[in-house]
């Protein structure tokens, strides 16, 4: 099973989200990454064919989504960035009134309920009601909502957000169990979410395609770009004006900078083995100097 995304644009009052994003997603995990406003919600709802592309299509098998129509959407499962809940009921009824939209008869239901309010660790919450839930409960909620059709096709947008570390993992192993028979597409902020989870790794600004791999291979790609630089307290502030820094560390010698740049920031700088956070860093942080000319765009 491929889901392809076939030069897609999207154009609102004369501005563009989207420009001519070509990728293919395959079975496992794929996240998108990069800043608010590079237009990865965008791309997500067209994917889940909520918005009509400007021009472009997206296929599944060879099969344009918006021509399969009610087909594609029985195998969708899609959670937005925002979603409305029904605070007066509670779990379990706010899913069986989802499981209705989603035509699933009440035998069904019942039991794909019960395994996603599990999946989710809210089975000892169904009766109670949605206005008594914390903002992680209710996150977990809407996961839940996303699952109940045993989607072969599961968009979810910023799912990890409001959640704590412990349900983080339990999300975490709970999609990776998930993805060796589907595709999930998932786009967060949080890089260990996206290192731990995720077999490609999607990289969009400004509403392009900047680069895809995997981490290993996006980490790769930073090689001899980042650094370690021990300054005085007085020269620390200029090199912070001059290059992103991901980190400041105060230590007996002085001030240590994890600099990110294409080459060596001062005499004395020295190489550092390159993570996810200094390649966002370098891509997307204020001041970026990465481009899609220096990056591969598969790696």
């Amino acid at each position: 099973m491929k889901l392809q995304i076939d030069s897609v644009s999207k154009v609102y009052r004369g501005q563009a989200a989207l420009s001519q994003i070509d990728v293919t997603f395959s079975k496992g995990v794929h996240s998108l990454l990069g800043p608010n406003g590079s237009g990865k919600s965008t791309l997500m709802r067209i994917m889940a064919g909520m918005l009509k592309p400007s021009s472009g299509r997206v296929l599944l098998d060879g099969e344009d989504i918006v021509q399969m129509g009610e087909r594609y959407r029985d195998i969708l499962g899609y959670l937005p960035q925002s979603f409305g809940l029904y605070k007066n009921f509670t779990a379990e009824r706010f899913l069986l009134y989802i499981s209705a939209l989603k035509g699933l008869d009440k035998a069904l239901a019942a039991e794909r309920i019960e395994e996603a309010l599990h999946a989710v660790h809210l089975q000892d919450a169904r009766h109670r009601k949605i206005r008594t839930f914390s903002g992680g409960m209710k996150q977990r909620l809407g996961i839940a909502q996303a699952l109940l059709n045993d989607p072969q096709i599961l968009i979810l947008d910023e799912p990890t957000a409001g959640l704590d570390p412990q349900e983080r993992i339990r999300f975490r192993n709970l999609i990776s169990r998930m993805a060796l028979d589907r595709i999930v597409i998932l786009s967060t902020h949080i890089l260990s979410d996206v290192e731990f989870v995720s077999q490609r790794i999607v990289l969009i600004r400004a509403g392009r395609l900047l680069a895809e791999g995997t981490a290993e291979g996006l980490r790769k790609q930073m090689r001899g770009k980042v650094w370690t630089l021990t300054c005085s307290q007085a020269e620390a502030p200029l090199h912070l004006e001059r290059f992103p820094v991901r980190s400041v560390s105060h230590t007996e010698t002085g001030v240590e900078l994890r600099v990110v740049a294409d080459n060596q920031p001062a005499p004395g700088a020295k190489p550092a083995a390159p993570t996810l956070e200094d390649m966002y860093l370098y891509y997307f942080g204020e001041g970026a100097v990465g481009d899609e000319v220096s990056f591969h765009r598969t790696v």
